[in-house]
């Protein structure tokens, strides 16, 4: 900073500061011994800062000062509240994700984490063989669908509501696994609920559901279950439609992003055993191919 001179009073000082903004010249006023000095930011505005002041004491009394100070006020003013408002909206999107802002979940959100934990825990108990067949991809391990063959479609979808069984082949299953996928789903599932329509997300859920599933039982038999390849068919989802249509209002924080990769990998390179791999990919895809076209389209629309 370089100091351009002095004036006598903090009034004339705050006017001439205001006229300095208002042509562009970042300045400061600070209280000195002999007046008020101003000092300006940038070495290369000193000639002309000096001649402005120069200027001004050969005539403070001209209405352009004063027309100048109002306009600087406005000015300041909008930048503070501009400055609020961008401060806002970062502190929202370092958040992991939005979901205060969706006021709780929406109604197939819900109904998908208490399907879930109702399942998992029904499993737990004496009911566990019953349900974990009705509700298992194909339960008679086979690699073929006599089961679908006589319309028990619900099968391609059910198994993600399996979290843990206290029996092969779920048996020692961390019960981690529920809370970690009912968290992600609850905090995914409210944000795109609540800004697509429950309608939409709900063919959303099914679609990768099917699709994940089938490519698990396909690639790895039918000794799978969770909410792990929908949820991040959703996070893939979310991310590609926030960054292509920013209109949507989804987001995901990279660093969100960054650390789900991170754990694909842990669990693709076997740092994290019996974990439904196949599924997790062909969700992951599935949702970005989805928000890519969802994007593409709406914004060819406008």
């Amino acid at each position: 900073m370089r100091m351009i001179g002095h004036l006598n009073n903090k009034a004339s000082a705050t006017v001439f500061s205001d006229y300095l903004y208002v042509n562009g010249i970042s300045n400061a006023v600070e209280p000195e011994k002999d007046g008020y000095g101003i000092w300006i930011h940038s070495e290369d505005e000193l000639a002309k800062a000096r001649d402005l002041l120069t200027g001004y004491q050969r005539n403070p009394d001209d209405p352009k000062y004063a027309q100048h100070s109002r306009e600087a006020q406005e000015r300041k003013q909008r930048e503070v509240k501009e400055e609020r408002a961008a401060e806002k909206r970062h502190f929202d999107r370092d958040r992991i994700f939005k979901t205060r802002s969706w006021a709780g979940p929406g109604p197939v959100t819900i109904l998908l984490i208490l399907m879930s934990v109702i399942t998992t825990l029904a499993m737990s108990y004496k009911w566990a063989p019953h349900i974990f067949d009705t509700f298992f991809y194909f339960s008679n391990r086979m690699r073929n669908a006599p089961e679908i063959m006589r319309g028990e479609i619900w099968r391609l979808i059910t198994p993600i509501f399996i979290h843990a069984r206290l029996a092969p082949p779920f048996e020692g299953m961390s019960f981690l696994h529920l809370p970690f996928n009912m968290l992600w789903l609850y905090d995914l599932g409210s944000m795109i609920e609540k800004r697509r329509g429950s309608w939409r997300f709900l063919v959303l859920v099914l679609v990768t559901a099917v699709v994940s599933n089938t490519a698990q039982y396909y690639s790895a038999g039918p000794a799978f279950g969770g909410m792990s390849g929908v949820v991040y068919g959703l996070l893939g989802y979310a991310w590609i439609k926030g960054r292509f249509d920013p209109n949507s209002g989804l987001f995901v924080h990279s660093q969100t992003m960054t650390m789900m990769m991170v754990w694909f990998f842990l669990c693709l390179f076997k740092f994290i055993p019996n974990v439904a791999n196949m599924a997790h990919g062909v969700g992951l895809v599935l949702g970005l191919a989805t928000g890519y076209i969802s994007s593409v389209l709406s914004n060819s629309r406008r």
